[in-house]
């Protein structure tokens, strides 16, 4: 059973539809930049039991899978050249929607981080496991900062791939890897395997990010794209 988010639909609206089996919950308000979604398998749509649209880049569903609630949240950050004040706005709402987030309740964040969190921990290596690229900037700095504020674990991070399957974007030559799975470390026993599905059929640029997940009585596989591939 697949849940999938998706950022950079610029789809206007708060709407609800099904497309190919599944039930998707989109929000935008221009159909120049932003805008994120979910979509969830028609198994799972019945476990659906809460939806929030915090903005054009942060929204979450609330599901009841096996004995356990797990709370998914798209997320969509600020690209390299904005101001530092708009960037603040962005961490703030995303901070709200995660501390709504009961202690007793699994919590996922699929997203666009734009952010490269480097090879080396550095300080961080409760919520950083080491398997990634690229140098650290400043976007960086913000995920792992907010990583260690909620005690949460990159992921991505967490098993040891191919560089092939690490990168989440590619132009040219140019690899980089912005795009990041985190939950939360006491739930990391869940992630069976997390790694980029280097498929031609997506585009030149942007990558499938997947993750495997294990509950009592079911098995999850949450997908991730760092853009929007539904036409």
């Amino acid at each position: 059973m697949s849940i999938t988010c998706i950022q950079e639909t610029k789809w206007v609206g708060v709407k609800a539809c099904e497309i190919d089996g599944y039930k998707l919950w989109y929000f935008g308000s221009t159909r120049a930049r932003n805008g994120v979604c979910i979509l969830v398998e028609r198994e799972l749509v019945d476990r659906v039991v809460e939806v929030i649209c915090k903005s054009d880049r942060i929204m979450a569903i609330r599901l009841v899978v096996g004995v356990e609630a797990l709370n998914v949240i798209c997320d969509y950050a600020l690209q390299v050249g904005l101001t530092d004040d708009i960037k603040r706005i962005f961490w703030e709402e995303l901070e709200e929607v995660v501390q709504s987030v009961p202690q007793s309740e699994k919590v996922l964040l699929g997203g666009d981080f734009n952010g490269h969190i480097d090879t080396q921990a550095y300080g961080y290596d409760l919520t950083y496991g080491g398997f990634c690229f690229g140098k650290r900037n400043s976007g960086g700095v913000m995920i792992l900062g907010f990583t260690g504020a909620f005690d949460l674990t990159i992921v991505n991070s967490c098993f040891k791939k191919k560089e092939d399957h690490l990168g989440t974007f590619r132009s040219g030559n140019n690899k980089s890897q912005i795009d990041y799975f985190l939950i939360r470390t006491n739930d990391r026993r869940m992630c069976k395997d997390c790694k980029v599905i280097p498929s031609k059929c997506l585009g030149a640029q942007y990558k499938l990010l997947v993750m495997d997940l294990v509950f009592k009585s079911f098995r999850v596989k949450k997908i991730m794209v760092g853009d929007a591939i539904i036409r």
